[in-house]
Protein backbone atom coordinates (compact mmCIF):
# COMPACT_ATOMS: atom_id res chain seq x y z
CA UNK A 1 0.00 0.00 0.00
CA UNK A 2 1.74 3.12 -1.26
CA UNK A 3 1.52 5.98 -3.73
CA UNK A 4 5.30 6.43 -3.85
CA UNK A 5 6.11 5.28 -7.39
CA UNK A 6 9.79 4.62 -6.69
CA UNK A 7 9.04 2.68 -3.51
CA UNK A 8 6.35 0.69 -5.34
CA UNK A 9 8.85 -0.28 -8.05
CA UNK A 10 11.26 -1.52 -5.37
CA UNK A 11 8.58 -3.53 -3.58
CA UNK A 12 7.29 -5.10 -6.79
CA UNK A 13 10.84 -6.14 -7.65
CA UNK A 14 11.32 -7.74 -4.23
CA UNK A 15 7.99 -9.56 -4.47
CA UNK A 16 9.03 -10.98 -7.82
CA UNK A 17 12.34 -12.14 -6.34
CA UNK A 18 10.42 -13.93 -3.57
CA UNK A 19 7.97 -15.57 -5.99
CA UNK A 20 5.04 -13.61 -4.56
CA UNK A 21 2.11 -12.12 -6.46
CA UNK A 22 1.21 -8.81 -4.78
CA UNK A 23 -2.01 -6.83 -4.64
CA UNK A 24 -1.36 -3.09 -4.89
CA UNK A 25 -3.60 -0.56 -3.11
CA UNK A 26 -3.29 3.19 -2.82
CA UNK A 27 -5.84 3.47 -0.02
CA UNK A 28 -6.88 1.17 2.77
CA UNK A 29 -8.75 -1.84 1.32
CA UNK A 30 -11.86 -3.12 2.99
CA UNK A 31 -11.67 -6.36 4.92
CA UNK A 32 -12.70 -8.44 1.93
CA UNK A 33 -10.23 -6.56 -0.21
CA UNK A 34 -7.13 -7.94 1.41
CA UNK A 35 -6.17 -6.12 4.62
CA UNK A 36 -7.07 -9.05 6.87
CA UNK A 37 -6.79 -11.82 4.26
CA UNK A 38 -3.28 -11.19 2.92
CA UNK A 39 -0.46 -13.16 4.57
CA UNK A 40 1.59 -9.94 4.76
CA UNK A 41 0.92 -6.21 4.39
CA UNK A 42 3.66 -3.81 3.28
CA UNK A 43 2.79 -0.20 4.03
CA UNK A 44 4.83 2.61 2.52
CA UNK A 45 5.64 5.30 5.04
CA UNK A 46 3.75 7.72 2.78
CA UNK A 47 0.55 5.70 3.37
CA UNK A 48 0.82 5.10 7.11
CA UNK A 49 -1.60 7.93 7.94
CA UNK A 50 -4.31 6.28 5.83
CA UNK A 51 -4.04 3.06 7.85
CA UNK A 52 -5.12 4.65 11.12
CA UNK A 53 -8.15 2.87 12.47
CA UNK A 54 -7.56 -0.32 10.47
CA UNK A 55 -8.09 -3.61 12.26
CA UNK A 56 -4.98 -4.72 14.09
CA UNK A 57 -3.30 -7.77 12.56
CA UNK A 58 0.05 -9.51 12.41
CA UNK A 59 2.39 -9.23 9.45
CA UNK A 60 2.23 -5.47 8.90
CA UNK A 61 5.58 -3.95 7.91
CA UNK A 62 6.21 -0.22 7.49
CA UNK A 63 8.65 0.35 4.64
CA UNK A 64 10.39 3.51 3.50
CA UNK A 65 13.48 4.81 1.77
CA UNK A 66 14.17 7.95 3.77
CA UNK A 67 16.61 7.25 6.61
CA UNK A 68 15.78 10.50 8.37
CA UNK A 69 11.97 10.39 8.16
CA UNK A 70 10.60 12.00 11.35
CA UNK A 71 8.04 10.24 13.54
CA UNK A 72 8.45 6.91 11.71
CA UNK A 73 8.37 4.90 14.92
CA UNK A 74 5.29 6.73 16.18
CA UNK A 75 3.48 5.93 12.92
CA UNK A 76 4.54 2.29 13.19
CA UNK A 77 3.04 2.01 16.67
CA UNK A 78 -0.17 3.73 15.56
CA UNK A 79 -0.83 1.20 12.79
CA UNK A 80 0.46 -1.81 14.71
CA UNK A 81 3.43 -2.52 12.44
CA UNK A 82 5.72 -5.33 13.59
CA UNK A 83 8.79 -3.98 11.79
CA UNK A 84 10.11 -0.74 10.33
CA UNK A 85 12.41 -1.20 7.33
CA UNK A 86 14.57 1.10 5.28
CA UNK A 87 15.44 0.20 1.70
CA UNK A 88 17.78 -0.80 0.21
CA UNK A 89 19.50 -1.87 3.47
CA UNK A 90 16.83 -4.44 4.41
CA UNK A 91 16.10 -5.87 0.94
CA UNK A 92 17.51 -9.37 1.52
CA UNK A 93 15.70 -9.75 4.84
CA UNK A 94 12.43 -8.52 3.32
CA UNK A 95 12.65 -10.97 0.41
CA UNK A 96 13.00 -13.82 2.91
CA UNK A 97 9.96 -12.63 4.87
CA UNK A 98 7.82 -12.23 1.75
CA UNK A 99 8.76 -15.73 0.59
CA UNK A 100 7.98 -17.19 4.03
CA UNK A 101 4.58 -15.51 4.04
CA UNK A 102 3.82 -16.69 0.50
CA UNK A 103 4.89 -20.31 0.96
CA UNK A 104 3.93 -20.67 4.58
CA UNK A 105 6.35 -21.81 7.24
CA UNK A 106 5.68 -25.42 8.18
CA UNK A 107 7.82 -28.37 9.11
CA UNK A 108 10.73 -28.62 6.65
CA UNK A 109 11.14 -31.69 4.49
CA UNK A 110 12.88 -34.71 5.94
CA UNK A 111 16.07 -34.65 3.87
CA UNK A 112 18.02 -37.85 3.27
CA UNK A 113 21.31 -38.14 1.39
CA UNK A 114 22.58 -41.35 -0.20
CA UNK A 115 26.30 -41.92 -0.79
CA UNK A 116 28.04 -44.91 -2.34
CA UNK A 117 30.79 -46.43 -0.25
CA UNK A 118 32.56 -47.25 -3.50
CA UNK A 119 31.81 -46.88 -7.19
CA UNK A 120 28.90 -49.04 -8.31
CA UNK A 121 27.62 -49.56 -4.78
CA UNK A 122 24.04 -48.82 -5.83
CA UNK A 123 23.57 -45.41 -4.20
CA UNK A 124 21.72 -43.88 -7.16
CA UNK A 125 19.44 -46.91 -7.38
CA UNK A 126 18.60 -46.62 -3.69
CA UNK A 127 18.07 -42.84 -3.94
CA UNK A 128 15.63 -43.33 -6.82
CA UNK A 129 13.81 -46.13 -5.03
CA UNK A 130 13.45 -44.07 -1.86
CA UNK A 131 11.99 -41.15 -3.82
CA UNK A 132 9.63 -43.31 -5.91
CA UNK A 133 8.40 -45.13 -2.81
CA UNK A 134 7.83 -41.90 -0.88
CA UNK A 135 5.86 -40.40 -3.76
CA UNK A 136 3.77 -43.54 -4.14
CA UNK A 137 2.88 -43.20 -0.45
CA UNK A 138 1.37 -39.77 -1.13
CA UNK A 139 4.25 -37.71 0.21
CA UNK A 140 5.45 -34.55 -1.47
CA UNK A 141 8.80 -35.69 -2.84
CA UNK A 142 11.80 -34.15 -4.56
CA UNK A 143 14.83 -36.07 -5.83
CA UNK A 144 18.01 -34.03 -6.29
CA UNK A 145 21.00 -35.33 -8.23
CA UNK A 146 24.12 -34.06 -6.49
CA UNK A 147 26.58 -36.13 -8.52
CA UNK A 148 27.63 -34.40 -11.77
CA UNK A 149 29.50 -37.51 -12.94
CA UNK A 150 26.69 -39.94 -12.26
CA UNK A 151 25.17 -39.82 -15.74
CA UNK A 152 21.95 -38.08 -14.68
CA UNK A 153 19.55 -39.58 -12.20
CA UNK A 154 16.64 -38.76 -14.50
CA UNK A 155 17.90 -41.55 -16.78
CA UNK A 156 17.18 -44.11 -14.04
CA UNK A 157 13.64 -42.75 -13.95
CA UNK A 158 13.26 -42.87 -17.72
CA UNK A 159 12.89 -39.08 -17.86
CA UNK A 160 15.98 -37.84 -19.66
CA UNK A 161 13.74 -36.21 -22.31
CA UNK A 162 11.18 -34.82 -19.88
CA UNK A 163 10.50 -31.10 -20.07
CA UNK A 164 11.82 -29.01 -17.20
CA UNK A 165 14.85 -27.27 -15.77
CA UNK A 166 18.16 -28.94 -14.90
CA UNK A 167 21.17 -27.95 -12.80
CA UNK A 168 22.70 -25.67 -15.47
CA UNK A 169 19.62 -23.45 -15.11
CA UNK A 170 20.35 -22.98 -11.39
CA UNK A 171 24.13 -22.67 -11.51
CA UNK A 172 24.06 -18.94 -10.87
CA UNK A 173 21.38 -18.95 -8.19
CA UNK A 174 22.16 -16.83 -5.16
CA UNK A 175 20.12 -15.80 -2.18
CA UNK A 176 16.59 -17.13 -2.01
CA UNK A 177 14.96 -19.49 -4.50
CA UNK A 178 11.18 -19.78 -4.23
CA UNK A 179 10.15 -23.30 -3.26
CA UNK A 180 6.97 -23.27 -5.30
CA UNK A 181 8.74 -21.87 -8.35
CA UNK A 182 11.46 -24.51 -8.02
CA UNK A 183 8.95 -27.34 -7.80
CA UNK A 184 6.92 -26.17 -10.79
CA UNK A 185 10.04 -25.75 -12.96
CA UNK A 186 11.35 -29.32 -12.54
CA UNK A 187 10.40 -32.43 -14.52
CA UNK A 188 7.59 -34.43 -12.96
CA UNK A 189 8.30 -38.18 -13.06
CA UNK A 190 6.47 -40.99 -11.26
CA UNK A 191 4.71 -38.56 -8.92
CA UNK A 192 7.83 -36.69 -7.82
CA UNK A 193 9.95 -33.75 -8.96
CA UNK A 194 13.51 -34.35 -10.17
CA UNK A 195 16.50 -32.03 -10.41
CA UNK A 196 19.15 -33.68 -12.56
CA UNK A 197 22.08 -32.67 -14.75
CA UNK A 198 21.87 -31.54 -18.36
CA UNK A 199 22.99 -33.75 -21.19
CA UNK A 200 25.18 -31.19 -22.95
CA UNK A 201 26.30 -28.43 -20.58
CA UNK A 202 29.05 -29.04 -18.06
CA UNK A 203 28.70 -26.64 -15.17
CA UNK A 204 30.25 -26.31 -11.75
CA UNK A 205 27.62 -25.74 -9.09
CA UNK A 206 28.88 -23.21 -6.53
CA UNK A 207 27.99 -23.83 -2.89
CA UNK A 208 25.69 -20.77 -2.88
CA UNK A 209 23.54 -22.33 -5.60
CA UNK A 210 23.44 -25.70 -3.84
CA UNK A 211 22.43 -23.98 -0.61
CA UNK A 212 19.70 -21.91 -2.28
CA UNK A 213 18.17 -24.85 -4.15
CA UNK A 214 18.22 -27.29 -1.22
CA UNK A 215 16.82 -24.69 1.16
CA UNK A 216 13.95 -24.06 -1.25
CA UNK A 217 13.28 -27.79 -1.60
CA UNK A 218 13.26 -28.27 2.18
CA UNK A 219 10.78 -25.44 2.75
CA UNK A 220 8.17 -27.30 0.71
CA UNK A 221 7.89 -30.05 3.32
CA UNK A 222 7.47 -33.75 2.62
CA UNK A 223 10.73 -35.53 1.80
CA UNK A 224 13.84 -34.64 -0.19
CA UNK A 225 16.28 -37.32 -1.36
CA UNK A 226 19.76 -36.27 -2.49
CA UNK A 227 22.05 -38.56 -4.50
CA UNK A 228 25.59 -37.54 -3.54
CA UNK A 229 29.05 -38.27 -4.96
CA UNK A 230 31.82 -39.87 -2.91
CA UNK A 231 34.09 -36.86 -3.33
CA UNK A 232 33.27 -33.98 -0.98
CA UNK A 233 33.82 -30.52 -2.45
CA UNK A 234 32.36 -27.21 -1.26
CA UNK A 235 28.99 -27.74 -2.95
CA UNK A 236 28.69 -31.30 -1.60
CA UNK A 237 29.65 -30.06 1.87
CA UNK A 238 26.81 -27.53 1.62
CA UNK A 239 24.41 -30.32 0.68
CA UNK A 240 25.62 -32.49 3.56
CA UNK A 241 25.06 -29.60 5.97
CA UNK A 242 21.34 -29.56 5.09
CA UNK A 243 20.72 -33.29 5.48
CA UNK A 244 18.85 -34.80 8.39
CA UNK A 245 20.37 -38.21 7.71
CA UNK A 246 22.97 -39.75 5.44
CA UNK A 247 22.93 -43.34 4.18
CA UNK A 248 26.21 -44.91 3.07
CA UNK A 249 25.66 -47.92 0.79
CA UNK A 250 28.40 -50.46 1.51
CA UNK A 251 28.83 -53.73 -0.42
CA UNK A 252 29.85 -56.70 1.72
CA UNK A 253 33.49 -56.81 0.61
CA UNK A 254 36.63 -55.93 2.54
CA UNK A 255 37.87 -53.44 -0.07
CA UNK A 256 34.45 -51.82 -0.26
CA UNK A 257 34.35 -51.42 3.51
CA UNK A 258 37.83 -49.86 3.48
CA UNK A 259 36.81 -47.42 0.75
CA UNK A 260 33.52 -46.63 2.48
CA UNK A 261 35.29 -45.78 5.73
CA UNK A 262 37.20 -43.04 3.92
CA UNK A 263 33.99 -41.73 2.33
CA UNK A 264 32.20 -41.75 5.69
CA UNK A 265 35.13 -40.01 7.35
CA UNK A 266 34.91 -37.10 4.91
CA UNK A 267 31.11 -36.87 5.01
CA UNK A 268 31.11 -37.18 8.79
CA UNK A 269 33.11 -33.97 9.10
CA UNK A 270 29.89 -32.15 8.10
CA UNK A 271 27.03 -34.57 8.82
CA UNK A 272 26.59 -36.03 12.28
CA UNK A 273 24.00 -38.71 11.49
CA UNK A 274 25.47 -41.25 9.08
CA UNK A 275 24.12 -44.79 8.83
CA UNK A 276 25.10 -47.89 6.90
CA UNK A 277 23.00 -49.67 4.32
CA UNK A 278 24.79 -52.99 3.79
CA UNK A 279 24.48 -54.73 0.43
CA UNK A 280 25.11 -58.36 -0.36
CA UNK A 281 26.31 -60.73 -1.55
CA UNK A 282 28.87 -60.89 1.25
CA UNK A 283 32.41 -62.17 1.26
CA UNK A 284 33.02 -65.24 3.41
CA UNK A 285 32.57 -64.48 7.11
CA UNK A 286 30.87 -61.12 6.53
CA UNK A 287 27.26 -60.04 7.05
CA UNK A 288 25.40 -56.75 7.52
CA UNK A 289 26.21 -56.60 11.24
CA UNK A 290 29.92 -57.09 10.54
CA UNK A 291 29.87 -54.31 7.91
CA UNK A 292 28.20 -51.84 10.27
CA UNK A 293 30.55 -52.76 13.10
CA UNK A 294 33.59 -52.31 10.84
CA UNK A 295 32.25 -48.91 9.71
CA UNK A 296 31.58 -47.92 13.35
CA UNK A 297 28.21 -46.58 12.26
CA UNK A 298 24.61 -47.58 13.00
CA UNK A 299 22.98 -50.03 10.62
CA UNK A 300 19.97 -48.61 8.77
CA UNK A 301 19.26 -51.94 7.11
CA UNK A 302 20.29 -54.45 4.50
CA UNK A 303 19.64 -53.52 0.87
CA UNK A 304 17.86 -56.47 -0.68
CA UNK A 305 18.79 -58.02 -4.00
CA UNK A 306 16.00 -57.55 -6.52
CA UNK A 307 16.33 -59.90 -9.45
CA UNK A 308 15.20 -58.53 -12.77
CA UNK A 309 15.82 -54.93 -11.77
CA UNK A 310 17.80 -54.12 -14.92
CA UNK A 311 15.14 -55.70 -17.13
CA UNK A 312 12.46 -53.65 -15.36
CA UNK A 313 14.45 -50.46 -15.94
CA UNK A 314 14.81 -51.31 -19.63
CA UNK A 315 11.03 -51.67 -19.74
CA UNK A 316 10.61 -48.21 -18.18
CA UNK A 317 10.07 -49.27 -14.57
CA UNK A 318 12.12 -47.13 -12.15
CA UNK A 319 13.94 -48.57 -9.12
CA UNK A 320 11.31 -49.15 -6.46
CA UNK A 321 8.56 -48.99 -9.07
CA UNK A 322 7.39 -52.52 -8.30
CA UNK A 323 5.52 -51.91 -5.06
CA UNK A 324 5.70 -55.60 -4.12
CA UNK A 325 9.40 -55.96 -4.84
CA UNK A 326 11.98 -56.32 -2.06
CA UNK A 327 13.56 -52.93 -2.84
CA UNK A 328 10.25 -51.09 -2.53
CA UNK A 329 9.43 -52.94 0.70
CA UNK A 330 12.82 -51.97 2.12
CA UNK A 331 12.20 -48.32 1.24
CA UNK A 332 8.66 -48.35 2.63
CA UNK A 333 9.93 -49.72 5.94
CA UNK A 334 12.64 -47.05 6.00
CA UNK A 335 10.11 -44.23 5.52
CA UNK A 336 7.78 -45.70 8.13
CA UNK A 337 10.59 -45.47 10.68
CA UNK A 338 11.92 -42.15 9.42
CA UNK A 339 8.61 -40.32 9.46
CA UNK A 340 7.32 -41.76 12.74
CA UNK A 341 6.93 -39.29 15.60
CA UNK A 342 9.16 -36.29 15.03
CA UNK A 343 10.89 -37.77 12.02
CA UNK A 344 13.85 -39.17 13.97
CA UNK A 345 15.24 -42.24 12.28
CA UNK A 346 16.13 -45.06 14.63
CA UNK A 347 18.29 -48.05 13.76
CA UNK A 348 16.62 -50.89 11.93
CA UNK A 349 15.63 -53.91 13.97
CA UNK A 350 18.77 -55.77 14.87
CA UNK A 351 20.95 -52.92 13.65
CA UNK A 352 24.21 -51.81 15.18
CA UNK A 353 24.17 -48.88 17.53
Amino acid sequence: MTEDVDLLDDLLRLCAAAGAEPEVHHTLPDRRGGWERAPMVLVGDDAAQRCLGAARRRGVILVGRDRDAPDVWRRAVEIGAEYVLRLPDSENWLVDQIANATEGVGRPALTVGVIGGRGGAGASTLACALAVTAARGGRRTMLIDGDPLGGGIDVLLGGERAEGMRWPDFAHSKGRVGGGALEESLPALHGLRVLSWGRDDWVVIPPQAMQAVLAAARRLGGVVVVDLPRRVDEAVAEALAQLDLGLVVVPGELRAVAAAKRVASMAGMVLDDLRVVARGPYASGLDEQWVAHAMKLPLAGELPIERGLLAEQDAGEPPGGNARGPLARFCSAFWDRALAGEGVVGPAAGGAS
